[in-house]
């Protein structure tokens, strides 16, 4: 699985960090940062998923 985030419609409400910290980092003003490089390891799948399915403003997504 592949994740990906659309930094520019982040809007930094934190979703993403707080239910996948392996995942997702914030930066120094609150707007996610992706801590892996494309590339979910198989055992962070359902992180990347939840994390995706919980933004508002969709700006994560997944591809299997």
């Amino acid at each position: 699985m592949r994740i990906a985030l659309d930094s520019q419609a982040c809007q930094g409400h934190g979703r993403c960090y707080s239910l996948a910290p392996e995942l997702f980092d914030s930066d120094d003003e609150g707007y996610a940062v992706l801590l892996v490089d494309g590339d979910v390891p198989a055992d962070l799948e359902e992180s990347a998923r939840l994390a995706a399915d919980n933004c508002p403003e969709f700006a994560i997504t997944c591809q299997s």
